[in-house]
């Protein structure tokens, strides 16, 4: 069973935070949905302040690696194929580039945070 924080308990936990750094991460992650790594990879480029929103790289996206020349499912350190041993250091590359983004709206508050830190 999960258990969810209560708005108060949340606005508790802003308030007991030591920085206005560890304040924003709270509401970001409380407000957004994001994980710990996405909301900590945000940099001001992924800010959006006068449409109000920002734009999350989804960090934790399976790769999904197949060879190209048989189809063979690869791992993420194949240099070759193991079904039919060709060099697959391209479709490896390639793949690793594949990032899910979204962007969300930000609250008035999330936002003057934002923009004070």
């Amino acid at each position: 069973m999960k258990t969810y924080l209560e708005s108060e308990e949340i606005e508790k936990m802003e308030l007991s935070a030591n920085n206005p750094r560890e304040r924003l991460l709270i509401r970001l992650l409380s407000h957004l949905g994001c994980r710990v790594s996405e909301a900590l990879a945000i940099s001001v480029g992924d800010i959006d302040f006068q449409e109000r929103v920002v734009t999350i790289q989804h960090l934790k996206t399976p790769l999904r690696l197949d060879c190209p020349h048989c189809s063979a499912k690869l791992a993420t350190s194949h240099v070759f194929c193991p079904q039919c041993g060709l060099k697959v250091e391209g479709a490896v590359a390639k793949s690793k580039e594949y990032r899910r983004i979204r962007t969300l709206p930000l609250d008035n508050n999330t936002l003057e945070m934002l923009r004070d830190y």
